[in-house]
């Protein structure tokens, strides 16, 4: 994949679009040793992983997107939980977004039952887990927040994602820490499966940004369920009718990695 230098004031604007599919008919799945063809080129692809959809940049495939179906339809309901992961064309692993139940939780507890929903993206090569976390905000009618942000070598960077109120598909803007409009996601409504043509000003483009946005719209997908589920779950432990626990892979995420081991 080919990055835009921002240091070049000439540079055009990052476009993308992540395309995903209704059915699991496609050219990536199709065929008998397509799965087993997939694990051998990667570890990160599971054997319960479905691909969904594509990257793709001027007309061409520059990657495509999965997600763990097993995992995200497991009857049990607290091992439930979304994760995806984004792929090269030849199957390289770029990234993964993991819904974290037990962060979601705990927000979720704190805003009295508002279902707020959490996430931790890890990419490759990028040594920081980066937090993506649904905004707590409550006032009827407000559009959805998203915010996440990156460490660099010049510091952090704030991003902010804020569905438009008005709009014929499900679209995002994208703001950094000045409040500055800096992308846009543009949801297509004629889409069954779902697709967002993807703008980031070429000054803000890069590898760590264009992986976030691509899982986040790939994430929209499950938005809607992701939300219930995680607000059934609040209800039903305030009520003493689940238990809470947390899978080992997600423990993980969470452990002090300077702990005595």
């Amino acid at each position: 994949m080919a990055f835009i230098d921002s240091k070049n004031s000439k540079a055009k604007d990052r476009r993308y679009k992540v395309d995903l599919w209704l059915t699991d008919l496609n050219t990536v799945e199709v065929g008998i040793l397509k799965q087993t063809q997939h694990r051998a080129k990667s570890r990160q692809f599971s054997k319960d992983m479905d691909v969904i959809g594509q990257i793709k940049e001027d007309g061409e495939r520059k990657g495509i997107v999965a997600y763990r179906e097993g995992l995200w339809k497991s009857d049990d309901k607290m091992r439930r939980r979304l994760v995806i992961k984004l792929f090269s064309e030849k199957m390289n692993w770029r990234g993964t977004l993991d819904m974290m139940l037990g962060r979601s939780l705990q927000l979720s507890h704190g805003a009295g039952g508002f279902p707020v929903t959490s996430y931790a993206i890890n990419i490759s090569g990028h040594e920081q887990i980066i937090p993506l976390d649904r905004s707590a905000r409550q006032w009827p009618f407000m559009p959805e927040r998203f915010s996440f942000f990156i460490l660099t070598d010049e510091g952090p960077k704030l991003y902010k994602l804020r569905r438009k109120i008005v709009s014929f598909g499900v679209d995002f803007k994208l703001y950094d820490e000045h409040n500055r409009k800096i992308g846009l996601l543009d949801g297509k409504v004629i889409s069954l499966g779902g697709t967002w043509k993807v703008r980031v000003d070429a000054a803000h483009a890069s590898k760590e940004l264009d992986i976030v946005l691509q899982l986040f719209c790939t994430m929209l997908k499950f938005n809607d369920d992701a939300r219930r589920h995680i607000l059934q779950l609040t209800k039903s432990i305030a009520k003493d009718k689940i238990t809470p626990k947390l899978g080992s892979q997600e423990t993980d995420l969470y452990m002090n990695p300077r702990r005595t081991r």
